[in-house]
C-alpha cells in the first residue's frame, strides 16, 4: 500500500470513477448476509451494562458477577477487592504504570459533571459520600431513566486508568489529571469527577431490559473492545478507516500548532496534573519520537509485552496523530473549515475509508447520522465527531458526500425497500446512551424501534445482520482483558451484539474483537482488500486458547466476527 502522504490524488480519481452507491445493485456476498446495519451508541463499557448479565445455560461470560466482584443484587461480592481503586505517584513523570502508594478508603462522591437537570459540576447528592471502594450499582441511587455524570475518557488518561492491565487507577486518574476542572490551567481547582467511573447498571435486577433480551436471543461478544484509548472521535475514525487520523498539510504529515500537542507530563508542584490537555488543548502526539511528552512511557510499556505489537507500534516518523476529539475538517455540507492554533479542527484526511472501498466495488452504503435533517443540522442532536467520514477529503469533495444522510432517511429507505448493503447508524445525541445527556434506556428505545422496522419486513430480515455496539467505554470501569495492538490501544471492552437470523442464538462469543473487526467482516463478506498498510484489518484472526479463552495465542490479532454467526 502507498504511504499516508501519497494517497490523496489516487483516492480522488478512484472515488470520482466509482459508480454512485445508491444506484448500484448489490454484489455477491461470501455469506447469506446481504445487508449489514452497524448501530453505534456512545460511551458505555461492557461491565457498565453487562456487569451482572447471566448467560443462557451452557454459556459463560466474563463480568463483574461471574468474577465475584459483585453479587446478583449489586452489592459487593466475595472478590470485591479485585476492583479496588488505588492511589499512585508517578514521581514527576507521566507513567503508564505509576508507583502504587495506597488504596482509596472509600470512593470520592460521584459528580454530576454536566448531566441534564442536575446542578453542573457538583457532588451528586443522590450518591453517598462513602461508597465502598469498587463498582457500585447506579440504580440503587438514581432511576434507570435519570441522567448521570460523565467519566473521563481521553487517551493518556485511559492508558493510566488501565495501569498495565491492573485496571485500578480509574478514580485516581479522574481526580488528579486535571480533566474535568473548570479551568485546566489552575491545578488548585477540583476535577469534578469523583468515583463516577465505577458505576454500573444491574441487568440481573432488571436494568437494560432490551439489551438483555437481545443478548439472550442472539449472539453477545464479551471480548469486544474500543480500538483506541480515548474518546469518541478517534474510535469512530478507526471504525471508518481501521487506523488513526494525523495532522496533515496538503495531504502530507506536518507539525501541528504547539498548543495542540498533548503533554501529559505532570505540572511542577502537582502529582499528575497534565501540562497540556483538555478538549481545547493538546490532542496530537508524535508517537515515533520517544522524546515527545508521554511517548517514552507507552513505548517502554509496549516493549515489555511478550509479543511484538503491530508494525512495532504503528507510528510513522514525523507524523503527529490525533488521539482525542477535534472537529472534522469539513462542515456537514462539505465546506473546508479554517485551521490554525485557535481552531481545534483536524485537517482534511487522505486515509482510505470503508466508503471508497465499498463504492469502488459497486457495493451500496450510507452513513446515517442523528441530527442531519433535510434543512441542515440540528446542533443539539448532531455529533460531528461521530460523522467520521466528514474528515475525509475523498468523501467530502466528491459524489460520495451524498451518502452522508440523516436517520430520517433510514426510515424512508426501509419503507421504500432501498436499504443499502452497508449502513452505519448514529442515533441522535439524546438517544445515543452517552452519559450526561442521554441514558441507556434511550439508546434501548432507539434500538427497539429500528430492529422492529427491519423485522417487520421478512424478506429484508432474512438476509440482514444488525450489529449493536458503542463507540467506546466512556471511561467507565471494566474488568476485562485488553490486548495492546499498537501505540494507540486497544482500550476497554464494550458491547457487541449480533442481531440476525444467522446469529448464534443464545451464545456468548469469547473471540477477541474490536471495531476494526467490523471492517474485517465487511471486507470478507463483500470481497474487499484491507484499507491501507497501517490499518489493523491486516492483522490475522486470533487463535483462541482453551487455557484462557480471552487471550489470543497469536497476538496481536483481532477477529472478523464470523464466529458470531452460523451459516
Amino acid at each position: 500500500m502507498r504511504p499516508l502522504g501519497s494517497l490523496a490524488a489516487g483516492l480522488v480519481v478512484a472515488v470520482l470513477a466509482a459508480p454512485a452507491a445508491a444506484d448500484t445493485a448489490p454484489r455477491a456476498t461470501a455469506t447469506p448476509i446481504e445487508h449489514l446495519i452497524v448501530v453505534v451508541g456512545e460511551n458505555l463499557s461492557f461491565d457498565n451494562v453487562f456487569g451482572t448479565f447471566i448467560p443462557p445455560p451452557g454459556q459463560t461470560v466474563a463480568n463483574l458477577l461471574s468474577k465475584g466482584i459483585v453479587n446478583r443484587d449489586g452489592s459487593p461480592g466475595p472478590n470485591f477487592a479485585l476492583a479496588a481503586q488505588r492511589v499512585a505517584d508517578p514521581h514527576g513523570r507521566y507513567s503508564v504504570k505509576p508507583v502504587i502508594t495506597g488504596t482509596f478508603a472509600v470512593l470520592p462522591q460521584p459528580n454530576t459533571t454536566y448531566a441534564r437537570g442536575l446542578p453542573a459540576f457538583s457532588p451528586d447528592s443522590r450518591f453517598p459520600a462513602d461508597l465502598p471502594n469498587g463498582p457500585f450499582q447506579i440504580t440503587r441511587y438514581a432511576n434507570f431513566m435519570e441522567f448521570v455524570g460523565d467519566p473521563v475518557h481521553r487517551f493518556f488518561q485511559m492508558w493510566q486508568q488501565t495501569d498495565g492491565g491492573r485496571r485500578d487507577l480509574f478514580v485516581w486518574v479522574a481526580v488528579t489529571s486535571g480533566e474535568g476542572a473548570r479551568n485546566h490551567d489552575d491545578p488548585k481547582l477540583p476535577t469534578n469527577q469523583g468515583g463516577v467511573a465505577m458505576g454500573f447498571y444491574n441487568m440481573a435486577a432488571g436494568d437494560a431490559p432490551y439489551l438483555h433480551e437481545l443478548a439472550l436471543h442472539y449472539a453477545l461478544a464479551d471480548n469486544y473492545h474500543q480500538p483506541i484509548m480515548g474518546g469518541t472521535g478517534a474510535n469512530y475514525f478507526a471504525l471508518a478507516t481501521g487506523y488513526v487520523a494525523a495532522y496533515l498539510a496538503d495531504g502530507k504529515p506536518a507539525v501541528p500548532p504547539a498548543n495542540q500537542i498533548e503533554n501529559p507530563e505532570p505540572r511542577p508542584g502537582t502529582v499528575n496534573w497534565y501540562t497540556q490537555s483538555s478538549y481545547r488543548g493538546g490532542s496530537y502526539v508524535d508517537c515515533a519520537d520517544p522524546r515527545q511528552p508521554g511517548v517514552a512511557a507507552i513505548r517502554a510499556y509496549l516493549a515489555t509485552l511478550p509479543y511484538r505489537t503491530f508494525h512495532d507500534g504503528n507510528c510513522r516518523p514525523g507524523t503527529y496523530y490525533l488521539v482525542n476529539n477535534y472537529h472534522p475538517g469539513y462542515t456537514p455540507q462539505g465546506e473546508a473549515k479554517p485551521l490554525g492554533p485557535g481552531e481545534f479542527t483536524l485537517p482534511p484526511q487522505v486515509q482510505p475509508t470503508i466508503a471508497e472501498a465499498l463504492a469502488a466495488k459497486g457495493v451500496s452504503w450510507k452513513w446515517y447520522s442523528g441530527g442531519r435533517t433535510a434543512d441542515g443540522i440540528d446542533r443539539d442532536q448532531y455529533c460531528d465527531i461521530c460523522d467520521a467520514l466528514t474528515h475525509s477529503r475523498a468523501v467530502m469533495t466528491g459524489p460520495l458526500k451524498r451518502n452522508l444522510v440523516g436517520v430520517a432517511e433510514l426510515d424512508r429507505d426501509l419503507a421504500a425497500k432501498t436499504l443499502p448493503a452497508v449502513s452505519f447508524v448514529v442515533p441522535p445525541n439524546i438517544e445515543s446512551g452517552h452519559p450526561g445527556y442521554s441514558t441507556v434506556s434511550r439508546y434501548e428505545s432507539f434500538l427497539r424501534g429500528l430492529i422492529a422496522k427491519v423485522e417487520a419486513q421478512p424478506d429484508l430480515w432474512a438476509k440482514t445482520a444488525i450489529l449493536v455496539t458503542t463507540d467506546e467505554s466512556g471511561g467507565y470501569y471494566d474488568s476485562g482483558y485488553s490486548q495492546m495492538l499498537d501505540f494507540f490501544g486497544d482500550g476497554s471492552r464494550i458491547t457487541l451484539i449480533a442481531v440476525s437470523p444467522f446469529a448464534k442464538k443464545g451464545t456468548v462469543v469469547h473471540t477477541y474483537y474490536d471495531h476494526v473487526s467490523i471492517l474485517k467482516f465487511i471486507e470478507r463478506n463483500w470481497h474487499l482488500a484491507p484499507m491501507s498498510r497501517d490499518s489493523r484489518d491486516n492483522l490475522p484472526n486470533p487463535v483462541m486458547s482453551a487455557a484462557d479463552p480471552y487471550v489470543p495465542e497469536n497476538r496481536p490479532a483481532i477477529g472478523d466476527l464470523m464466529d458470531m454467526f452460523q451459516f
